[in-house]
């Protein structure tokens, strides 16, 4: 057992000390994606594209968080929690079969490591996640990944993704359109066909809607702002008659059961709004 402690604390050291220049280009520079290489790069010249973290929405930046990386305040780059359970998973399935890696390493596998699924992958990104956390705050860590995740075909970040999608800037964008990004994360190329054919797939509308409810688990926003979100359709979005409906049904039948309630001028959103389950707001047409 001792032994065993002394080679991971080796390894770890050597680790360490072979990767100490990326880890300090990353701290010190920017990364960005070169489309020259088709890979990650660091230049100490802020890129024009980059969004500082207080010119993106909150909206936006939570979205991405509960999508992501749900405890990405509490951790110090590793997700214990997650990683067990992945571990568990595979174990069952008897390969591999995700990484449960959260938003620190997900940057170090992209701008210092690769994409290769491995456990001795996994075990780098787990050294140098730490390391990292050591030195940057977790804004500024979450700014990073926000400029440069994969949004799109050739699209990096949520700067250029914001323009492309929504037209504007992403301090401007709201709650569905931040669970928009966050949904094509998994597989951007793929999921962004919603875009292209300008209407959501069910499953990216489910998807949408599922990271709405989890931002207001997270009390990003109440019951109540949930459903105005649900309302507010994008601009290019071709919306059928039963999904609008089904979106009109939900609204009033929460304000039925509320009605007193949503008349109180003393509301309070967080603490007065019935809870009652989330998900029996999904039964219409949501995952349909």
């Amino acid at each position: 057992m001792f032994s065993s402690v002394l080679l991971i604390g080796a390894i770890s050291f050597v680790l360490l000390m072979f990767y100490a220049n990326d880890v300090e280009k990353l701290v010190q520079n920017y990364p960005y994606f070169d489309e020259k290489t088709k890979s990650y790069q660091f230049t100490s010249v802020r890129p024009k594209s980059w969004i500082s973290i207080d010119s993106i929405a909150k909206e936006v930046q939570w979205a991405i968080i509960v999508s992501e990386d749900w405890a990405f305040f509490e951790h110090e780059g590793l997700d214990l929690e997650q990683i067990k359970i992945a571990a568990t998973e595979s174990i069952k399935q008897e390969k591999f079969v995700r990484g449960a890696s959260t938003i620190t390493q997900q940057i170090i596998k992209n701008t210092i490591l690769t994409s290769k699924k491995s456990l001795w992958r996994k075990f780098q990104e787990a050294i140098l996640s730490y390391k990292i956390e050591q030195f940057l705050s977790k804004d500024k860590i979450l700014e990073i990944y926000l400029n440069i995740i994969e949004l799109g075909e050739d699209l990096y970040g949520v700067g250029p993704a914001s323009f492309h999608y929504f037209g504007k800037h992403p301090s401007k964008l709201t709650a569905r359109e931040g669970a928009f990004l966050a949904m094509l994360l998994p597989s951007p190329v793929k999921y962004s066909v919603s875009f292209k054919k300008k209407e959501l797939t069910p499953f990216a509308r489910g998807i949408v809607d599922s990271i709405l409810i989890k931002m207001r688990q997270a009390k990003v926003y109440s019951k109540l702002d949930w459903l105005k979100n649900r309302k507010k359709f994008f601009s290019w979005e071709i919306i059928s008659p039963e999904y609008r409906d089904s979106i009109y049904t939900v609204e009033k039948k929460y304000r039925e059961e509320n009605k007193l309630l949503l008349n109180s001028p003393e509301i309070n959103k967080e603490n007065r709004i019935n809870e009652s389950s989330d998900e029996e707001y999904l039964e219409y047409n949501v995952y349909e």
